[in-house]
């Protein structure tokens, strides 16, 4: 860990006020993981319903990326595509609580991956505009570790959380850390990030 935290504070060019957030925010994302199946199951009592749900969210994503390659660079502030796609994916998370039947997922599926469309394609861009090109492999692979580092921790939390707690509490704290990335970013000046 030292290691990571050396290099990432040998970087001059990062934006690590991104990172933090973000790093945050893959975490709460990261906390409902392999047991997204399990939720979908209960609910349904269908295992075919998670592949439908998760396919369902992949074309969304997908086709919304696609219209968001079109227009995004037009923007002059990528933060707030981020922002939204934070901001949808905690109301998708927190819609989770709702849920009841196979359509109601698939909506839930359908604004999460807006939030994915919007999300990630402005966090590769914001991140990628001030990277020092003689460090771009240094730079990405900072990031991949912290981001693998945070899905794991999430992962193993969220089981804890479920087996303990349910996936009510689950689902409303992925709801709130996406939201504090989503305020962080938001106060945050842009020459910081």
């Amino acid at each position: 860990m030292k290691i990571l935290l050396n290099c990432f504070s040998e970087s001059k060019q990062s934006p690590k006020s991104i990172f933090f957030f973000n790093s945050i925010f893959v975490f709460g994302g990261s906390v409902l993981g392999p047991l997204y199946s399990i939720f979908v199951v209960n609910i349904t009592n269908d295992v075919f319903s998670v592949s439908a749900s998760w396919a369902i969210f992949m074309l969304v994503a997908t086709m919304g990326t696609a219209f968001v390659a079109k227009f995004g660079d037009k923007l002059k502030e990528k933060e707030y595509l981020l922002l939204a796609g934070y901001l949808f994916r905690a109301i998708g998370w927190f819609g989770y609580l709702f849920v009841t039947n196979l359509p109601q997922i698939l909506i839930i599926q359908v604004i999460l991956g807006l939030g994915e469309a919007v999300g990630t394609p402005s966090f590769d861009a914001i991140v990628v505009t001030p990277i020092d090109s003689k460090i771009r492999v240094k730079e990405y692979s900072i990031w991949k570790v912290l981001n693998n580092l945070f899905i794991a921790l999430g992962t193993l939390a969220g089981g804890l959380v479920v087996e303990h707690y349910g996936f009510p509490i689950l689902f409303v704290g992925m709801s709130a850390i996406a939201l504090i990335a989503f305020v962080g970013i938001l106060v945050q000046p842009r020459k910081l990030l």
